[in-house]
C-alpha cells in the first residue's frame, strides 16, 4: 500500500513539473504572432500589450492652463504637467493641494483622476498640538525605598 502511494505521488509530481514547463513555453510563444503583423499597421497594438503603469503625484497645484487643458502640480520630485479634461480641471484651482493619478501616453502625462487632498496642513498641525489625556489612575507610591547596589572590590 505504501509503495502504491509513493508511486502515485511520484507520477503526480512529474505531471506537475511537465505542465509548468509547457505553460512557460506558451508564454514565450504568445508575443511572436503580434510581431508578424503588417509592417504598416499602427504601433498601438504593441502599446496595449504592455501594461500601463499608473503614477501618482501629491502636491500643490501651481498652474492651470484652460487653453491647453493642463495643470501643473508641484510634487516632491518636481513639477509635473498633466493633461486633464474639463471636469477634472473644474475640481481644482491654483493653490489647492491635489492628488493626481496619471499615465504616460505618447510622451504626455494624461490624468486618470484629480482629487483635492483630504487632509489640510492646518488640521494636521492642530491634531499634533493637542495635549495628552490625563491618566485614569495615578501610580501607587513604592512601599519601601530600594537599597543601593553594593559594590564589590
Amino acid at each position: 500500500m505504501k509503495r502504491a502511494i509513493a508511486i502515485l505521488l511520484a507520477v503526480f509530481f512529474v505531471v506537475a513539473i511537465a505542465s509548468l514547463s509547457f505553460a512557460a513555453e506558451e508564454k514565450k510563444a504568445a508575443p511572436a504572432p503580434a510581431a508578424t503583423e503588417k509592417p504598416g499597421a499602427p504601433v498601438k497594438a504593441e502599446e496595449k500589450a504592455t501594461p500601463v503603469k499608473v503614477k501618482m503625484v501629491t502636491g500643490e497645484v501651481t498652474a492651470v492652463d484652460a487653453k491647453a487643458k493642463t495643470i501643473t502640480v508641484k510634487g516632491k520630485k518636481g513639477d509635473v504637467v498633466v493633461s486633464v479634461d474639463d471636469k477634472m480641471m473644474a475640481a481644482v484651482k491654483v493653490g489647492d493641494k491635489a492628488v493626481v493619478k496619471y499615465v504616460e501616453s505618447e510622451g504626455k502625462n494624461v490624468a486618470k483622476s484629480v482629487k483635492k487632498a483630504e487632509v489640510k496642513a492646518g488640521e494636521a498641525k492642530e491634531k499634533k498640538a493637542e495635549p495628552a489625556a490625563p491618566a485614569e489612575k495615578p501610580a501607587a507610591p513604592a512601599e519601601k525605598p530600594a537599597k543601593p547596589a553594593e559594590k564589590k572590590y
